[in-house]
């Protein structure tokens, strides 16, 4: 919540007026002020910040509306980290396990460094 200096809750009116007001100024589309809230979760769940210390961050009483709210960047995140492992266990780049004369590492060396 934001407050005026004497300390009261300020208009959301008065929010999205100033809002909508530097949005046009830097030319940028109009989005809601609320979109802020969300770009900040997605951003933070992006980085790898656990999702309690995401929900304490956007004020939410219970961990499952933020896991619900955020799930469709929760999916996307592990097909990434599944991609990610797909790689790892694939090898390094140009490994073709059809032609293996013995002297390569196992598929499997590239996970262990």
């Amino acid at each position: 919540m934001f407050t005026a200096a004497q300390g009261t809750p300020l208009d959301p009116t008065n929010i999205t007026r100033a809002f909508t007001t530097l949005l046009r100024k830097a030319s940028l589309r109009r989005i809601r002020f609320h979109d802020l809230r969300h770009s900040t979760a997605i951003l933070l769940l992006e980085q790898g910040v656990e999702l309690v210390v995401i929900k304490e961050l956007l004020g939410h009483a219970h961990i499952g509306v933020t896991a619900t709210v955020y799930a469709h960047v929760r999916l996307r995140l592990q097909r990434d980290a599944i991609d990610t492992l797909s790689t790892a266990l694939d090898g390094p780049a140009g490994n073709d396990p059809t032609s293996d004369d013995g002297n390569d590492p196992p598929l499997c060396g590239a996970l262990v460094r």
